[in-house]
């Protein structure tokens, strides 16, 4: 799905991905889930590309949901994989994540493990080689992604500013449809380490300027961005 001359999304609202498209190539924004595939290479299709213009993937955080069809891509056609470096162990499947499930309602889960399973959710591969980042990096990627340090739902959770596509893709660092319990809006992702740092790095977007802000679960927001930082913590 086309958002902007610059950006695209695949899946839905139950997981995405995301794509930035320039004269130099694109840039994949998390790797979804391995089903997702399929979708990818429509989606490359229709902008009228293919696998081979495709120069990295850039990863929110380490977890499964995320990680998809990343080893893929890296293995069978030589694409780096970024992810922070405190997050590049959890993206090799060397550590797990530690977060609890709290609040949940039986409808959004099924439907999200539905999905989630629908798309190959349980044979996620996991990375073998990873090129780690940190805050404040700018990548040599379509776009130029700068990576934004988001502690909290992940110890290396990120944020990616790409100014050109108008958009900050925020991963985990915030929902706006929390999967397990299927409430629309910013707020907070649920599956979070420690979620009082994930508030506290919330504030690290409100001076970043940006009309779309990208969540990988849940719609697109363009309500501006310190107005989604104002609903999550009130949330």
């Amino acid at each position: 799905m086309k958002l902007g001359p610059h950006l695209h999304r695949i899946g839905n609202d139950i997981v995405a991905a995301y794509l930035v498209e320039t004269v130099d190539g694109v840039t994949v924004i998390d790797a979804g889930l391995a089903g997702q595939w399929r979708e990818l290479t429509t989606e490359l299709a229709a902008m009228g590309r293919t696998l081979a213009d495709i120069r990295g993937v850039v990863l929110t955080h380490g977890d499964t949901d995320h990680l998809g069809f990343a080893e893929r891509l890296r293995r069978d056609h030589g694409v780096p994989v970024f992810v922070h470096e405190a997050d590049a162990a959890r993206a090799r499947g060397e550590e797990r994540p530690k977060a609890t499930w709290g609040t949940v309602k039986v409808g959004p889960v099924l439907r999200f493990l539905g999905y989630a399973m629908s798309r190959g959710g349980l044979r996620t591969t996991y990375l073998t080689e990873v090129e780690t980042v940190r805050d404040g990096d700018v990548l040599d990627l379509p776009g130029s992604p700068r990576i934004i340090g988001m502690p909290g739902h992940s110890p290396g959770s990120v944020a990616v500013h790409v100014p050109v596509a108008d958009a900050i893709f925020a991963g985990d660092a915030l929902t706006t449809r929390h999967v397990l319990t299927g409430a629309h809006g910013p707020q907070p992702a649920p599956f979070t380490d420690d979620p009082a740092a994930a508030l506290t790095s919330l504030a690290r977007l409100e001076q970043t300027p940006a009309t779309w802000l990208l969540p990988g679960h849940g719609a697109p927001w363009s309500g501006g961005i310190a107005e989604a930082v104002r609903l999550v913590r009130a949330a």
